[in-house]
C-alpha cells in the first residue's frame, strides 16, 4: 500500500467544517440530527453503480445533513475509472470497489479520510479492521482499504459489502447444477447463461470454473498469473463463440429483466437482482457455491480534486448510520456496521443476518417460514473463495478482455 502526502492538516485546510474536525470529530449523524452546519455551502457529487447511489438515499442524506446539493451519476465501474484517471474533476468521492482502489492509490487520485473524522465508524465489523490469515494483507478488503498498516486514514469508507454468487431460475435449474461456477459454461445452459461485464469479475469466474473442470489449477482465482489469463481468454472466447451467453450484463435493471423474463436461466448476479426477481412473482434463487463466493466491498473514496471534503466525510458516515445500511440490507446486501443492528426490526435483522426464517406478512416474494438463501452473514463469510482484487496482470487481462469482447 502506498502512503499519500494528503495529511490531515492538508484535509482539514480543505474543509468548512475544520474546527469541528480539529476539535476531535464531527457530530454524531443519527435519527434527523443535521450532521453539520457548515455543510450548507457544501455540495456532494457521487458516482457509483446503481445499486449504492440511489435517490432516495441521496435525499434522505440531504434532508438530515442540511447539506446545499446533492447529485449522483451511476455508472459502471470500469467508465468510471476511466473518466476520473482521464482527469475529470466532476465528483467529490466515487463509490468504489475495493479492488479498484490500487489505480486510485498508484495515480494519486484519492485524498485518505482520517477514520476518526467518521463517528460512526465506531460500530464497524472486524471483517475491515482485522485480517484473516487465509489471504496476504493486500489481497483481502482490510488490506485495500486502509492508507496504510497504521490504519490511520482510509483510502475508502466501505458501506455495503457481500458475497457473491449465481443467481438461477429454480424452476428451470436445479440448485444443486447452480452450484458451482462452472454451471455458468455448461452446454446444457447455452444461449440462457449470463457474465458481469466487468473483466475483474468474468475472468475470476472463469478460473474457478476452469479449476472445478480440472483445466486450471490457480489457488488464487482474483489474481491469475499470465498463463493463465491466456487460457481462460481462450475458454471465453471459445464458450462467447459456442453462443453461450445470452447477454454480458452491467445494469442491475437489464439482469434482473432477463432472469424475470426467462431468457437468461443462470447467472453470475447480485443478490438484490434475485430478490428482485422474487418480488415479481417469479422464482429465483441464489446459490450456494461449491468453490466458495467472491468477497467484495463498496464504499466512498474521496478524491483529491473536491473542495467538499467535509460533505464527503458526513456522506459516509451517513451511510454508516442505521437508515441507509436497512435500505441496502433489505436489498440483499450486508452493512458494513453493526448499528443496522440498533435501527433495523429485529426479526428482520435476524432473517437478513442471522439466519433465521421469515417471520410475519409476505414482502416483496419472501414468505412466512422462508430462509436467506446461503444462511447467515457468519455461514456465508466462512465460505469465500477470494475477495475481489486488483490483478498483478492487469493489462493483459484487459488486452485480453477486449479480444474477448471484439470475438
Amino acid at each position: 500500500m502506498t502512503t499519500s502526502n494528503f495529511s490531515r492538516r492538508r484535509f482539514l485546510q480543505t474543509t468548512a467544517g475544520s474546527a469541528a474536525l480539529a476539535a476531535g470529530g464531527m457530530p454524531f449523524f443519527g435519527g434527523q440530527q443535521a450532521f453539520a452546519a457548515g455543510l450548507a455551502e457544501q455540495q456532494l457529487r457521487t458516482v457509483g453503480l446503481s445499486v449504492t447511489v440511489q435517490d432516495r438515499i441521496l435525499n434522505d442524506f440531504k434532508v438530515k445533513s442540511g447539506i446545499g446539493s446533492v447529485s449522483g451519476k451511476a455508472d459502471i465501474f470500469p467508465n468510471t475509472q476511466t473518466e476520473i484517471l482521464s482527469g475529470s474533476d466532476s465528483y467529490d468521492c466515487w463509490e468504489i470497489i475495493g479492488e479498484r482502489l490500487a489505480a486510485m492509490v498508484a495515480t494519486d487520485k484519492l485524498a485518505p479520510a482520517p477514520a476518526s473524522s467518521i463517528p460512526n465508524w465506531a460500530g464497524i465489523r472486524e471483517t475491515f479492521t482485522k485480517p484473516s490469515d487465509r489471504w496476504d494483507l493486500n489481497r483481502q478488503i482490510v488490506g485495500q482499504i486502509w492508507e496504510d498498516e497504521s490504519q490511520q486514514r482510509l483510502n475508502m469508507i466501505p458501506t455495503v459489502f457481500n458475497y457473491d454468487s449465481i443467481g438461477y431460475r429454480p424452476d428451470l435449474v436445479d440448485a444443486e447444477e447452480a452450484s458451482t461456477w462452472a454451471a455458468l459454461f455448461d452446454p446444457k445452459f447455452k444461449g440462457k447463461t449470463g457474465l458481469n461485464v466487468d473483466p475483474l469479475i468474468a475472468f475470476g469466474q472463469a478460473v474457478m470454473a476452469m479449476n472445478t473442470l480440472g483445466l486450471l489449477e490457480v489457488a488464487n482465482p482474483g489474481n491469475p498469473d499470465a498463463a493463465a489469463i491466456e487460457e481462460a481468454a481462450k475458454f471465453l472466447i471459445s464458450k462467447k463463440k459456442e453462443g453461450q451467453f445470452r447477454a454480458l450484463w452491467g445494469d442491475f435493471g437489464e439482469l434482473v429483466n432477463l432472469l424475470a423474463s426467462g431468457e437468461m436461466v443462470i447467472a453470475d448476479a447480485w443478490q438484490p437482482a434475485v430478490m428482485a426477481v422474487k418480488a415479481q412473482g417469479v422464482e429465483c434463487s441464489y446459490a450456494t457455491m461449491k468453490e466458495g463466493y467472491r468477497g467484495w466491498a463498496i464504499g466512498v473514496a474521496p478524491l483529491k480534486t473536491s473542495p467538499n471534503l467535509e460533505a464527503v466525510a458526513a456522506y459516509a458516515d451517513y451511510w454508516l448510520s442505521g437508515p441507509p445500511a436497512v435500505a441496502v440490507s433489505e436489498q440483499g446486501y450486508y452493512s458494513p456496521t453493526t448499528n443496522v443492528k440498533e435501527a433495523m426490526d429485529p426479526d428482520k435483522y435476524a432473517f437478513w443476518y442471522e439466519g433465521a426464517p421469515w417471520v410475519g406478512e409476505a414482502e416483496r416474494g419472501i414468505k412466512e417460514g422462508d430462509l436467506r438463501d446461503g444462511g447467515s452473514l457468519e455461514t456465508r463469510a466462512a465460505n469465500v473463495a477470494y475477495w475481489h482484487q486488483w490483478p498483478d496482470e492487469y493489462d493483459l487481462l484487459i488486452q485480453k478482455w477486449d479480444e474477448f469482447l471484439t470475438a
